[in-house]
């Protein structure tokens, strides 16, 4: 208790100094009559103050916010005790819900004042507030250390963090807290996050420099269009453009409306070309192979198209291992395209369109804080990026529905209630770069928003990410079994294919020995039995029965192999081949397809022939079948149709049809041999010699 007293004081002692200095000082409406009411009350008399039932830590966070607030606790506690409903004041969560409100309203102060990320002491509190989250009660103080060295959760980063969107946001928040604590047991170190906030605050800082130099300004002024990114400047990590056969080195610049590539020239840059992402032009962007002269070796680019350009761009990051730079590109340029497809899709426009882009681009600079130190998150940079891991996320879809649909609500409240405390305004991402107010929904009295957090619940855009979080999880199992049951090999995977297909097979092979009358009285039921319910028309009624004995049987085995491992499918190697066998093989197997193919042109070009009339005896024939076949489907019934065609085809080799099915047989091979392929003229393509001139 000496040594949890001890920090306490340092705690107090480090911030009361810090407000000494007027940063947090800001006042905030009172209710009227509050002075009057008690005189002798001031905030100086509550910030010393503690609430009954919190933890030390809690305590010490709660008289932090109430001198950001100049509030008095009492004050807080009142407020709160009047807006909060009866679920969220139940004693068994009532220190935490009342923390969360304390955090939320001092956060949503804070973040008000420009440069706040290189707060040292803002950074420190918002740590403090999770750790304190973890543990806000008393009757919990005992089983968690409160030094400065402690870590917090993923719960605590999650409900805290996002209440800040600079800092995290609802739907990235998990793969950023597990970047940050991946070299740290999945526990989060004060050190670590430090060192996060202030690669995040160079990151703004750079964003805000570039985005008012005089790069491409006379391109971005009219939109208003801010640099995210810029590549290309250093000639140990050049950028080329590929267009055709051409390649040009140059300064690629990524904005959040256009990506624009300026080609080097002797002294300066050349005139940049922009290839639009905020427009819907049928963009596609996707990772591309390059190399020399239009050959595919390196997964080093990406391919940008859209219906404005006649052929696709490529644009190649060259290093010497990996492809990281291009996956970080490709990220980046994605998460901007998708946000500009939320907006359309959803008819987002004015501050709320300027909300939703910043959010996209708020990624992407935690993206570039990440990256600024080094954390293990290049394999997936799309975890970070809120549109571009909704894209990819089962019930991704989902999470922006919701997010579109809060948007509006809150839109409907700021005009149906314009009024609302200060407590309970949104802290939006518009509102925290730009000191704009936004706010928040406020048509269910039930709740206690803050942006996109509500206190002592979930929101709804929250319950939307952890659902789709939990189905990703499940998605992730089953993908990692896909993976590891994939064998190498062309001879291996036909012997696994042909041995999962072989109940398939066996029953093909019983259909075709009923279909040859190898067994004269099985083959003699099963035509009497098959005609009977075709005549009677079951045949919905037999696939029906079908589907319900495959059902049960599915049900059956479920319940009788609960709680054991699958069934493995065992399968004998095939024999090993050396280089030469193996390079015979494929040539054996090319040869084989490429006969196959030969075999299907001819049949297209007889058909063809057919059609044009060119052979007359062989037309006429074929046109009496086809009146025949016309007259049949517009006058019988198609129970005696689907009859006559099953008897055709399975009496050809009964004893009785045998004979005749042979003469038949040959005579439309005849018949078939005697049609002439239509010609083919194989004509030389120019286009590549034009291109070479």
């Amino acid at each position: 208790m000496a040594m949890m007293s001890r920090t306490r004081d340092l705690l107090m002692e480090g911030f009361e100094g810090f407000v000494r200095d007027g940063s947090f000082k800001w006042p905030v409406p009172r209710r009227a009559g509050d002075d009057d009411d008690d005189p002798g009350r001031s905030p100086s008399s509550g910030k010393s103050a503690s609430v009954a039932g919190l933890s030390p830590m809690a305590s010490v966070v709660v008289s932090r916010c109430s001198r950001i607030l100049d509030v008095t606790i009492e004050d807080m506690i009142y407020d709160f005790d009047m807006q909060a409903s009866d679920s969220i004041k139940h004693p068994r969560n009532y220190a935490r819900n009342f923390l969360e409100y304390c955090c939320f309203r001092a956060l949503a102060q804070v973040s008000q004042v420009a440069g706040y990320l290189a707060d040292k002491s803002l950074r420190r509190l918002t740590f403090d507030m999770m750790l304190a989250w973890e543990v806000p009660s008393s009757s919990g103080q005992l089983t968690v250390k409160v030094e400065v060295d402690s870590t917090v959760s993923l719960e605590a980063f999650s409900r805290i963090a996002p209440a800040i969107p600079t800092i995290a946001d609802v739907v990235t928040s998990s793969n950023l807290f597990d970047a940050l604590s991946s070299t740290s047991g999945r526990r989060l170190p004060f050190p670590v996050y430090d060192k996060y906030l202030a690669g995040l605050d160079r990151a703004i800082k750079k964003m805000k420099a570039q985005s008012e130099s005089s790069l491409l300004s006379g391109l971005r002024s009219q939109r208003g269009e801010r640099v995210l990114e810029v590549d290309g400047t250093l000639t140990t990590q050049p950028v080329l453009e590929h267009v055709g056969i051409s390649t040009w080195p140059g300064r690629l610049t990524l904005t959040d409306h256009a990506l624009y590539f300026e080609a080097v020239k002797v002294v300066t840059f050349d005139k940049p070309k922009a290839y639009e992402l905020a427009e819907d032009l049928k963009q596609v962007v996707k990772p591309e192979l390059t190399g020399p002269w239009g050959s595919r070796l390196f997964d080093k680019a990406v391919m940008y198209k859209s219906t404005t350009l006649t052929e696709p761009v490529i644009i190649e990051f060259p290093e010497l291992a990996g492809h990281s730079r291009r996956d970080y590109w490709l990220a980046i340029i994605s998460e901007v395209l998708y946000v500009h497809r939320f907006v359309r899709k959803f008819d987002i426009n004015g501050v709320d369109k300027e909300e939703i882009i910043l959010k996209a681009s708020l990624g992407i600079l935690r993206l570039q804080a990440i990256e600024e130190l080094a954390f293990p998150v290049s394999s997936r940079y799309e975890s970070l990026l809120m549109f571009h891991l909704c894209d990819k996320l089962p019930g991704g879809d989902v999470i922006l529905e919701t997010l579109a649909s809060a948007i509006s609500s809150r839109s409907s409240a700021q005009v149906n209630k314009p009024g609302m405390s200060i407590g309970m305004r949104s802290m939006s991402a518009l509102a925290v770069l730009s000191n704009l107010g936004v706010v928040s929904p406020g048509n269910n009295s039930e709740r206690l928003s803050v942006g996109e957090i509500v206190v002592g619940e979930m929101s709804s855009l929250q319950k939307a990410v952890t659902e789709s979080m939990n189905n990703y999880k499940k998605v992730e199992l089953a993908q990692a079994t896909v993976d590891g049951v994939k064998v190498d090999g062309l001879d291996t995977n036909l012997v696994v294919m042909k041995e999962l297909l072989s109940p398939v097979s066996e029953l093909w092979r019983f259909l075709v020995s009923l279909a040859l009358w190898d067994e004269p009285l099985k083959s003699l039921v099963f035509c009497l039995l098959s005609s009977f319910i075709i005549i009677r028309g079951w045949v919905v009624y037999f696939v029906v029965m079908v589907l319900l004995l495959s059902a049960a049987f599915m049900l059956l085995t479920r319940l009788t192999s609960q709680g054991k491992p699958m069934t493995e499918v065992k399968v004998s190697s095939p024999p090993s081949m050396n280089t030469m066998e193996q390079l015979l093989a494929v040539q054996n197997a090319i040869s084989k397809v490429e006969e196959l193919v030969q075999d299907a042109n001819i049949v297209l070009l007889k058909i063809r022939a057919l059609l044009l009339a060119f052979p007359s005896q062989a037309t006429d024939k074929a046109i009496l079948a086809l009146l025949m076949m016309a007259l049949s489907l517009a006058f019988l019934p198609t129970r005696l149709l689907v009859l006559a065609m099953f008897l055709e085809v399975f009496t050809n080799n009964s004893p009785l049809r045998r004979a005749s099915t042979e003469r038949c047989t040959r005579r439309l091979r005849e018949w078939w041999f005697s049609i002439p392929a239509a010609p083919v003229v194989v004509e030389k393509d120019n286009k590549e010699d034009k291109k070479t001139r």
